[in-house]
């Protein structure tokens, strides 16, 4: 079972609705969700991203779909390696290695990281792996915490120097956790002003940012770019079966992003394995059903050469879910998705990093 350069001032960035507004037409009819008792349960409503289709491929390599990266003509496999998982005590260096280096040679190039994963020792992994020739095959995403200019900075370089690579393909702030957050990173001489000048430097491609907690807060933050005329390429947010149901990102992110063509990564498709424990769906229902939102790309957690088999099986067979799949999976985890009791990260600090370490944030 499983386990767990655009830039700113794009022309036409708000003008290309079209396809957005015709697609939010086709599903507008409500469809009522009920349970086996014939109750009403939780999100009685199939709406915001989980009512718009899967995107489109691009291109597929070696079975495995690709879609473009927002405006950009880059192009990222539908599934990416987690970089978490792959540095934690009890998987070998070698194993971390082997793992990349695989998921690369099968056609998924996603690599997902942060400077604050296991100290270090994750981007310290990814980067020997990613010798040899096998940086030319990723897509190299990582992230940061600084918000202050020369922590900014200072982890940036720290990265690159771990990844060993002179450039970064996706670098994006880290844990918007807080609603202050948008205020605070857009000041001047701050971490936007610090990624502006990076990509300028060749450093980085493309800008985003990631969070876990609420939509509030990424809406605060899509909306703070939008009054500093700045466009983030990608936003990165848990995106299950569980999120429709409580404080869903699904509901009011994801259309938010689709308008401003910001491509959507998903992240925490299992609930941190916690949507295994309802008893609901299997992995697979859970992991199918991420994906067939308008998320351009999934990151999935491998601890192990049999997980990363498992995710790229799924990855080969994958087939969006028909609006009917979807109403049945959100039918089953209605009863339990209600009150946020298996997505923590939205309502404890146990994921939040930089609530526990404060001077990440510079």
């Amino acid at each position: 079972m499983l386990p767990a350069r655009s830039g700113n001032g794009h022309k036409g960035i708000y003008m290309k609705r079209r396809n957005f507004l015709k697609q939010a037409a086709a599903v507008a009819a409500i469809v009522s969700l009920k349970s086996a008792s014939g109750q009403d349960v939780g999100a009685s409503e199939l709406q915001g991203g989980t009512a718009l289709s899967s995107l489109p491929f691009s291109s597929v390599v070696n079975g495995i779909g690709r879609r473009k990266l927002g405006l950009s003509d880059a192009e990222v496999s539908i599934i990416g390696v987690g970089g978490f998982h792959l540095g934690l005590p009890h998987v070998q260096e070698q194993d971390a290695i082997r793992i990349i280096r695989r998921a690369l040679d099968e056609g998924i190039n996603f690599m997902d990281n942060c400077w604050d994963y296991n100290a270090g020792v994750s981007e310290e992994r990814m980067g020997k792996a990613l010798q040899d020739g096998y940086r030319q095959k990723a897509f190299l995403m990582t992230k940061i915490d600084g918000r202050t200019g020369p922590e900014a900075r200072k982890q940036i370089d720290e990265s690159l120097r771990r990844l060993k690579t002179d450039t970064v393909d996706l670098l994006q702030i880290h844990e918007v956790i807080r609603m202050g957050d948008a205020e605070e990173v857009f000041k001047p001489g701050n971490v936007i002003n610090v990624l502006q000048q990076a990509r300028k430097e060749g450093k980085i491609r493309f800008i985003g940012f990631t969070g876990h907690k609420k939509p509030d807060m990424h809406l605060n933050m899509i909306d703070a770019a939008d009054r500093h005329h700045f466009h983030f390429d990608t936003v990165q947010m848990p995106v299950n079966a569980l999120d429709d149901h409580f404080d869903s990102f699904g509901r009011r992110v994801i259309p938010a992003a689709r308008k401003r063509n910001i491509a959507i990564l998903g992240m925490k498709s299992l609930s941190n394995g916690a949507i295994l424990k309802t008893n609901t769906v299997t992995a697979v229902e859970a992991l199918h059903y991420a994906m067939s939102v308008p998320v351009t790309m999934t990151v999935v957690g491998c601890e192990s050469m049999a997980n990363l088999e498992e995710k790229i099986g799924v990855a080969r067979d994958f087939k969006p879910m028909s609006t009917e799949q979807k109403i049945a999976v959100l039918r089953k985890t209605a009863p339990v998705g209600g009150d946020g009791k298996y997505e923590d990260y939205k309502n404890s600090h146990i994921y939040d990093g930089t609530i526990n370490n404060p001077q990440w944030l510079g």
